[in-house]
């Protein structure tokens, strides 16, 4: 597949995973949405595995590997997956924009890298004052918006924390392999929320059910892999631009397709958050940018 046939299919994957997350819930339950999804995608991936004739390993370092991420991956979807039934699905890909702020910060704290430019914190500091915007909008809403907004906000730095601790492990296996072991662990996880949570579905209408498949198929199975793709052709600077683009694009899917009311609070936060992105990401561009020691970072955990 061509670069920019990759790159416009990650940009319309993101921006519609947070309505089809929305979407697989309904009628079924978010617990049975999330487990159908990683049970399709699981079988999708091992066809992959099997098709591309990619190792699957299962030593000490891969199985480590396979829990770091499916202890992530399991409580980064059970917490977005139960807030998408409280807030409009744009606000998802909107804090989600903060994720590669999140991973930055917490590789400086864990991986040790410490190193911040004066453009890269008032990227953070930007991005953060608009997601304030978001969650007093969401205060303004209701208790249950905030909630929302809460758990959204935990999903993505649970993901971010995942992401930075597989980092650390430094795997030497390909990714596709290690989406694949991460689902074998949280499965068993997802069934066991669906048999708490009251049990499979009697029925399963077509809106849930087209979203399920879109989300395994697409959305796990093919746009993991097709952005690790980009990340191998691309500059790390080129490939972030679709977290800058994701947001409005969520935001504007939520509004056309399912009728949800986007407020000036909502796209004033999203404006701030998506400029602290841009400067976070390309400050180190601007002329006289000095890197800074952070002390506060260098501190143990």
């Amino acid at each position: 597949m061509s670069v920019p046939i990759s790159y416009l299919s990650v940009i319309l994957i993101w921006s519609t995973t947070p309505l089809a997350i929305q979407w697989s819930g309904h009628d079924v339950g978010f617990q049975f949405g999330v487990a159908a999804r990683m049970f399709i995608g699981l079988v999708a991936l091992s066809l992959l595995l099997r098709v591309m004739k990619i190792d699957f390993p299962w030593h000490r370092k891969a199985v480590r590997i396979y829990l770091i991420s499916g202890i992530t991956l399991y409580i980064a979807m059970s917490f977005v997956y139960w807030s998408a039934q409280y807030i409009p699905s744009g606000w998802i890909s909107v804090v989600f924009g903060l994720s590669p702020i999140m991973t930055s910060v917490m590789a400086s704290l864990i991986l040790k890298d410490a190193r911040l430019s004066g453009a890269r914190l008032s990227g953070m500091v930007l991005g953060f004052v608009g997601l304030i915007v978001v969650f007093i909008e969401g205060m303004t809403i209701s208790t249950a918006a905030l909630l929302g907004l809460t758990g959204v906000l935990i999903s993505a730095a649970t993901q971010s924390l995942g992401s930075v601790l597989i980092k650390q492990q430094q795997p030497d296996f390909h990714p596709v392999a290690i989406t694949a072991g991460s689902i074998v662990i949280s499965l068993p996880l997802f069934a066991l929320n669906v048999a708490v949570d009251g049990g499979w579905p009697h029925s399963l209408p077509l809106k849930p059910a087209l979203s399920i498949l879109y989300l395994a198929l697409l959305g796990s199975a093919i746009g993991f892999p097709l952005y690790f793709y980009l990340l191998k052709k691309l500059p790390p600077e080129r490939v972030a631009i679709v977290t800058l683009i994701t947001p409005v694009t969520a935001l504007l899917l939520g509004s056309f397709l399912n009728g949800e009311h986007i407020s000036s609070k909502v796209w004033l936060g999203t404006a701030l958050i998506l400029l602290g992105l841009a400067i976070y990401e390309y400050g180190k561009y601007l002329p006289h940018v000095r890197t800074w020691k952070v002390r506060w970072l260098q501190r143990p955990l």
